[in-house]
């Protein structure tokens, strides 16, 4: 079982392994970065990370669960997600680049996740393009109907509900193997309800 590491502003007890990795002597606080997790309600979950609103994506992570589950474990509490891949030796591959890494969620093991880098589909660029204009929220996104579905053939039945949540995240780099993403509740002074750990080990 993973032992997840609670946010800058938490007193709990972590995984001093973690401490290290996330928090170590060298990490600052960064610069804000626009995070975006978006899919369909039934499909796996997207997370996107921006420099800003409308910059093009740095970092596009396909995650190993629905975009139902994640809504599902946000509104029971707080949610921290762990990535972990393997170090190769000798590898040159800067992190955001790693192509699939372990994921647990809350500790628990839930699959396998995969990063694209920057490399949008053309529904990545519509979703991003829709919410350009949020900075902080979430919402639906109307989906096309399929081609059966237009001409009368099919079910009826659209895609389906494209799902987003979208807001400013806080950015700590521990090290060349690791960073952290913490999204910060704006209506609240508390820790971030959503934490994301890139940890290369």
């Amino acid at each position: 079982m993973l032992s997840l590491p609670s946010p800058p502003s938490s007193s709990s007890s972590v995984s001093n392994q973690l401490i290290s990795l996330v928090t170590g002597g060298s990490s600052s606080l960064g610069r804000r970065v626009t995070g975006t997790l978006y899919g369909h309600k039934r499909g796996h979950v997207t997370f996107s990370v921006q420099y800003n609103q409308r910059s093009d994506p740095v970092l596009l992570l396909d995650l190993a669960m629905s975009t139902a589950t994640l809504v599902k474990e946000m509104s029971s509490g707080l949610v921290r997600i762990a990535l972990e891949c393997e170090k190769r030796h000798r590898s040159g591959t800067k992190l955001f680049q790693e192509p699939k890494w372990t994921m647990y969620c809350n500790g628990r093991k839930c699959g396998y996740a995969v990063s694209r880098g920057g490399a949008c589909t053309d529904t990545d660029w519509r979703v991003l393009n829709t919410v350009s204009r949020v900075t902080v929220g979430a919402g639906v996104i109307p989906t096309p109907k399929t081609i059966d579905d237009v001409s009368g053939v099919g079910s009826g039945t659209e895609l389906g509900e494209l799902l987003y949540m979208r807001g400013k995240f806080e950015r700590v780099v521990g090290s060349r193997d690791s960073e952290a993403f913490y999204m910060m509740n704006p209506d609240k002074n508390g820790g971030p309800e959503l934490s994301i750990f890139l940890l290369r080990i």
